[in-house]
């Protein structure tokens, strides 16, 4: 969605001696292999002071190293983001909440103009629904204060001093260990239980919670977090929790009957209401997927609600709907329609036939809202375990963000979403789903693959709290593209959007001149540190040093118009001719864009599909149709959003300089 609520177009997650020498021992025995013994530039290089900061509260509090490392891991991959708070509330390497300060929020696809639906068979359909109040804050949401309590260390230096964070989040695991009748043990197998406790989950999702912990336990990690900090988490093999004590928290670990989840994660079955009201239905259509239709996309997502409010809403029959909803805290997944049924979330009804749609807790315009490792982890899981049960690819043409998904006709281009937006992480959700973007060819591949290092990356955007006001810097997947080689020149336009040829802008909100992470262009002309691709029909220049790099050398695919044609219209849905359409199934207008592929430039090809139109206008599904015509497409990236030109118009050839 559009983030900004001020943007006039905005809409609105037992202590033993021995057990305690033991710890400090170990930690004793550690501090010279990760930083405790200075160095003789320690005046200089402070690098190794957070790791440190792990191992005197795993002294101090007698909880072992590994757990106090594998569940910061978890919750911020160490980072402190500065002090400011997650999308929960939650501030630094423990991720303590506090949700009296989180983000208030407006419902992701009400307040606004755009259609979920975006079928042109049916009137348009504008939710007026708005995310209700919290009336009471679950324990997961304020175990900042609590930590201030077991330390008496006061609230703001648990949000602002990451040492303090550190000694909090041990205290808190120090206390659940206790409140389970277990010693402060040495062996981090025997933390299953509190680790579960930690992450505030009253259901299954705390098992999933703990069992990723392990695994970064057993696996082992390492980065150089957002300030600089070396830390590591060395690799515990052998490490096998006793899972058992989970029994006596009363949590148990499984999805719920019916869910359609991978084992690994906690899922649960809320369901979108199919019903009739008035002359109209809701929340999502019927269908026989992936039998009548392919799956083709799954469509990521951020909610612009906290959780509890957002999945009332889409229980709400006259609102709209989504197939799965993630928590930010833990990882949590919430199911809400079956992959066989249609929901309305991608405001193209296309697209919407084809995918499965996932929203993540979060706030598209709030940089510093920075979402957990717990929820990019699930998330990525879920994803993985979709792509494979239907035979989706896992590369940013099929894995789109809602801000990917193309306007189906003209008249919707200026109301399509822009979420996750620029501070979503695809570099490391595709490392997540094991398909990092790595250069595929040498230099004369002829493609780019747009891959910036997210925490150096950070462009200049706007209107995150007041339209034209700068947004806090922050790192960011996307990198911006100018009508020249020069950042002094304009920025590449969009006639869609902006069909008077006025210029694009800064605004977080404004996808016309930015590229995203993971999405693949032809290259058009390199100068210096400088490459061109072709981009809406433009030859659009980003800047790519050589020593930091905002893409990498790739080879594929490309579409280029056939000889003798100028130009080739583009399509934001792949319909049917005229002719495929039987009797009681309207005819879908095949539309084309206000954009032109024009002779000599080239488009990287995702998909080669027939035209098909899902007709599923009433809510008894006996008149429901799955059209498909003879007319072939292929799916392109076009620009920020993907696209489709018929196949008939174009010529594929490998890429090339």
């Amino acid at each position: 969605m559009r983030g900004s609520a001020t943007d006039p177009r905005a809409m609105p997650g037992r202590r033993s001696a021995r057990s305690a020498a033991g710890v400090v021992a170990s930690a004793a025995l550690l501090l010279p292999l990760l930083g405790g013994t200075p160095s003789a530039g320690a005046a200089t290089d402070d690098t190794g002071r957070l790791q440190r900061a792990f191992a005197s509260a795993s002294a101090e509090y007698h909880v072992p190293l590994s757990v106090l490392l594998g569940v910061s891991y978890l919750q911020s991959r160490w980072d402190g983001h500065g002090g400011a708070p997650s999308v929960t509330g939650g501030y630094g390497p423990m991720h303590l909440t506090d949700a009296r300060t989180a983000l208030a929020g407006a419902p992701h696809h009400g307040g606004g103009t755009e259609d979920a639906r975006g079928d042109d068979a049916r009137a348009p359909l504008h939710p007026e629904a708005k995310v209700p109040e919290n009336s009471a804050l679950p324990v997961r949401l304020k175990t900042l204060t609590k930590a201030a309590e077991l330390t008496g260390i006061p609230a703001a230096r648990l949000r602002e001093d990451d040492s303090a964070n550190i000694a909090g989040g041990a205290a808190l695991l120090a206390a659940a260990q206790k409140k389970l009748g277990e010693p402060l043990s040495t062996d981090p197998a025997d933390w299953y239980g509190a680790v579960a406790r930690f992450s505030g989950a009253d259901d299954s999702a705390a098992a999933a919670y703990a069992d990723d912990v392990y695994r970064v336990i057993r696996s082992g990690e390492r980065r150089t977090t957002d300030s600089g900090q070396r830390v590591v988490l060395a690799a515990r093999p052998g490490v096998a929790p006793r899972t058992a004590q989970l029994t006596r928290t009363a949590l148990p670990y499984r999805s719920a009957e019916g869910t359609e989840c991978p084992a690994s994660v906690s899922c649960e079955w809320v369901p979108a209401p199919y019903e009739e009201f008035g002359d109209d239905y809701g929340n999502h259509d019927l269908g026989d997927r992936p039998k009548a239709q392919s799956i083709r996309y799954i469509v990521i997502h951020d909610t612009e609600g906290r959780w509890d409010g957002v999945l009332n809403l889409v229980q709400d029959p006259t609102y709209v709907s989504w197939n799965y909803t993630l928590r930010s805290t833990d990882g949590q997944i919430a199911q809400h329609v079956k992959a066989k049924d249609v929901a309305w979330h991608a405001g193209n009804w296309y697209v919407n036939a084809k995918s499965i749609g996932l929203e993540h807790e979060g706030f598209l315009a709030s940089p510093d809202a920075w979402y957990t490792e717990a929820m990019y982890r699930s998330s990525a899981r879920l994803v993985k375990y979709l792509a494979e049960k239907y035979g989706i690819p896992l590369d940013r043409q099929h894995i789109l963000g809602h801000d990917t998904v193309p306007g189906p006709t003209t008249s919707y281009i200026d109301d399509m979403h822009t979420d996750p937006g620029p501070y979503w992480d695809w570099r490391h959700y595709f490392d997540l789903l094991d398909r990092p973007f790595e250069p595929s060819t040498g230099k004369n591949g002829g493609l780019v693959t747009i891959r910036p290092d997210y925490a150096a990356n950070r462009p200049e955007y706007t209107g995150c709290v007041t339209v034209g006001e700068p947004c806090s810097p922050h790192g960011s997947s996307e990198v911006r593209l100018y009508s020249q080689p020069d950042t002094s020149s304009p920025l590449i336009k969009d006639i869609g959007l902006r069909p008077d040829g006025s210029s694009s802008t800064i605004d977080v909100n404004d996808v016309a001149s930015r590229v995203e992470t993971g999405q693949q262009f032809a290259v058009a002309e390199r100068q210096g540190d400088w490459t061109a691709i072709w981009y809406l029909g433009q030859k659009a220049w980003f800047q790519n040093p050589a020593k930091q790099p905002t893409a990498v050398h790739a080879a594929g695919t490309v579409v280029t118009p056939k000889a003798g044609l100028d130009s080739v219209p583009v399509y934001g849905r792949a319909y049917p001719e005229a002719g495929a359409y039987p009797a009681g199934v309207p005819v879908q207008a095949v539309s084309p864009l206000p954009y032109k592929l024009l002779a000599g430039q080239k488009y990287v090809v995702g998909d080669l599909q027939p035209g098909e139109y899902y007709y599923s206008a009433t809510f008894t599904t006996d008149s429901h149709r799955v059209v498909v015509g003879k007319d072939m497409y292929y799916q392109i990236q076009f620009g920020h959003r993907v696209a489709f030109v018929r196949a008939a118009d174009v010529r594929v050839e490998p890429s090339s300089r």
